[in-house]
């Protein structure tokens, strides 16, 4: 099985949007109510809101497909854009979301060893992930 990484582009923000509320529900619909799941997939997932952060030069996307198909994405940030200021000079790794009948293939794996070679390309000096406490998978 052939795995490849791709960055994404503004001009596939909407399926980014899509791959994102179907990966998200996927992992999280049964600790949510529906109200506020889509509350939460509404505000988190919004067009423009991911059309910035394609823009910003501080995050970047990466499609990850599986044997040509698109199985999930990556998500990282530096500098202000990180979710929280952990540590100076770090790479925050804030998102790997696969698709359901893509897991259990190594992508988590892949996506987190190519947010290792990206911040060694940073040259920064650490990285972290963020998880949601309730992400019991």
């Amino acid at each position: 099985m052939t795995k490849t990484l791709k960055r994404i582009t503004i001009a596939e923000v909407e399926t980014l949007q899509k791959i994102s509320i179907e990966t998200f529900s996927d992992t999280f619909k049964d600790q949510n109510s529906a109200q506020d799941l889509a509350d939460y997939l509404k505000t988190a997932y919004d067009l423009n809101k991911l059309t910035a952060e394609l823009n910003d030069p501080n995050s970047q996307f990466y499609f990850v497909y599986l044997d040509d198909q698109l199985a999930g994405y990556l998500k990282v940030n530096l500098n202000e854009s990180q979710s929280e200021q952990v540590a100076p000079n770090a790479l925050e790794i804030e998102r790997i979301y696969i698709r359901s009948a893509f897991k259990r293939h190594g992508l988590g794996r892949f996506l987190f060893q190519e947010a290792l070679k990206l911040a060694q390309a940073k040259n920064c000096s650490s990285i972290w992930l963020g998880v949601w406490e309730k992400n019991y998978p």
